[in-house]
């Protein structure tokens, strides 16, 4: 007792104990820095929302996703990809080209088929556009001075204004094209008759002027078109150019709507969002659809995110048709618009007997859902951020399961249908460059040379050495001073998407159609609409120079993040 020290250990800090002691801290401490990582973790993925910036990335159409994933939402910097943009593009694919010579071979079976000789007198009387003589006289124009795209079909002429008018349609891909889609176009022909009986063609019109040759006749014979041995290929291919038809499917009968199965997705957070997230969440209610083998019932009124609006508010009302391709959509998979849809529920359900089967947690699997007999499910989402996102439920063990069918998913026919008038008034034949500015050029902690770099001076040093001279070049940008560009006029012909309103402006067929489908109320050419359409007359330049590949050294997301975009 007179031995021990006034300042005794408690048995805890007894010497033989301080290793355990250590070992027991060091736990505690790497056992805090976990939970403190998963609630900062926890926190990030609740407040992430997805960006969704104007242009492609510098691999242009390839993956859409940045991650291996076919499930989990990673951010996309793009604008919307579909399914269009994930086929091959092998020429094998869109059947054997029309040349000169397959032209000049058909002259004289179509003459020997002719049941009358063509009788002339001199230059007066009309032009027979039955005539074979007119038909193949109109091929051979307009392949002579088409000669930046592939013909793969040549209808009839028919007639067009006038005695002097023929009407003629075609289809066709650019002789360069990537994406896999064919076009079509129409145009006006004035065809002349000289004394000693012969013809010739006086003028071709501008892109889809030959108005009566747009569609083709009840019974009308085909024009040339060479046989391809993938009939199936070509049939699952957009054809851009087509009269549009995606008037809403109507259900045949109560007895065909009481023997159905259907899947609807209700409330959740995914409205007004980002194109990309809209996408992402409505293929994942489409792709459980199909793995039930369910009619999905869809909301074709979507809300148009602020980021594209130019109220910057967040616009409901937008017609899903604005888009996307509903036509190609209803043709491929089996889907009800949820006003009609409801509307039919209500006058069958209960003199049917129609059952609900509620799922209100995302986490309930397709897997677990194939056994429902009921008429109906009905996925209910909450209000809670990010658990109420309608893509939630293509997560876990249901992302190896259940595929999102991209392939039903086209850009609308409509958009694009302008996009090919843009490159049309430019014989398909022009080179391309992404210039990125705003924001991001008055940024200088980010990106630093951005500004410099995308300088007029700087422009044209870029490309000096990339763009011939003369060459007509697009030039896709968010820059709204369209005269900061003026010193490129010195060396190229520069051309913006502004110069082509006339394609959606009171008087065009874009403005005519979406007006008739919006109810008799004019539409809108929103943010989206011109970001898209830019970008697709962009990605079909002959060469392409993008802002964050070839302009600038800076980074498209920011100082030190170019690794990670290649990741």
């Amino acid at each position: 007792m007179l031995g021990r020290s006034a300042f005794s250990r408690p048995g805890g800090f007894r010497p033989e104990n301080l290793g355990q002691n250590t070992m027991a801290m060091i736990g505690n401490v790497c056992f805090s820095v976990f939970v403190i990582g998963v609630l900062v973790f926890t926190i990030m993925a609740a407040t992430y929302e997805p960006e969704d910036p104007l242009f492609h990335p510098s691999t242009k159409i390839t993956t859409f996703l940045t991650s291996k994933s076919n499930a989990t939402f990673k951010s996309d910097n793009s604008v919307v990809k579909t399914g269009e943009d994930f086929m091959a593009t092998n020429e094998s694919v869109f059947g054997s080209i029309i040349n000169m010579t397959d032209v000049d071979n058909s002259v004289s079976s179509e003459s020997n088929e002719a049941e009358t000789p063509t009788h002339c007198e001199g230059n007066s009387g009309p032009i027979d556009c039955r005539d074979p003589e007119v038909f193949h006289l109109m091929m051979r124009a307009t392949i002579e001075k088409f000669k930046d795209i592939h013909f793969y079909k040549f209808g009839k002429p028919v007639r067009g204004s006038n005695d002097s008018t023929c009407d003629m349609a075609w289809r066709f891909r650019p002789k360069d094209g990537k994406a896999a889609a064919f076009y079509k176009d129409y145009r006006r022909f004035v065809i002349e008759r000289y004394e000693n009986c012969t013809i010739s063609v006086v003028s071709i019109g501008e892109y889809h002027t030959g108005m009566n040759a747009r569609k083709r006749k009840k019974y009308q014979k085909a024009g040339l078109e060479k046989a391809s041995s993938s009939l199936d290929q070509l049939s699952a291919l957009p054809v851009v150019g087509e009269i549009v038809n995606d008037s809403l499917p109507v259900v045949e009968s109560e007895r065909s709507f009481s023997e159905g199965k259907y899947l609807v997705y209700v409330g959740g957070g995914d409205r007004c969002k980002s194109m990309n997230h809209f996408l992402w969440s409505f293929l994942c209610a489409l792709g459980e659809a199909q793995y039930l083998n369910r009619t999905l019932v869809m909301d074709l009124s979507i809300c148009l995110s602020s980021i594209y609006t130019s109220s910057k508010q967040d616009e409901e009302g937008k017609d899903f048709r604005f888009y996307f391709d509903f036509e190609h959509l209803k043709e491929a998979a089996s889907v009800l618009d949820k006003d009609q849809f409801w509307a039919d529920w209500s006058k069958w359900q209960q003199k049917d007997r129609m059952n609900l089967h509620l799922v209100e947690d995302f986490r309930v699997t397709p897997m677990s859902l194939m056994e429902v007999k009921d008429a109906l499910i009905m996925r209910k989402f909450g209000s809670v951020e990010p658990d109420n996102y309608w893509y939630r439920v293509c997560e876990g063990e249901t992302e190896s399961v259940v595929q999102r069918p991209w392939h039903l998913m086209w850009k609308s026919r409509r958009l694009m249908d302008i996009v090919s008038a843009i490159a049309s008034k430019l014989n398909w034949d022009y080179d391309s460059v992404h210039v990125e500015r705003g924001e991001k050029a008055r940024n200088k902690e980010l990106w630093p040379n951005l500004d410099a770099h995308t300088s007029p001076d700087a422009l044209l040093s870029t490309l000096r050495d990339k763009v011939d001279e003369g060459r007509n070049l697009y030039i896709a940008t968010n820059e709204p001073d369209k005269s900061f560009f003026d010193p490129l006029k010195d060396k190229y012909t520069t051309h913006f998407l502004d110069e082509y309103k006339e394609l959606w402006d009171e008087t065009s067929e874009w403005y005519s159609e979406t007006t008739k489908l919006n109810s008799g109320v004019p539409v809108e050419f929103d943010g989206y609409m011109r970001v898209s359409i830019d970008t697709e007359v962009f990605l079909r330049g002959k060469k392409q120079l993008e802002t964050f590949n070839d302009l600038t050294s800076d980074c498209k997301d920011g100082i030190n993040t170019c690794n990670v975009a290649q990741n």
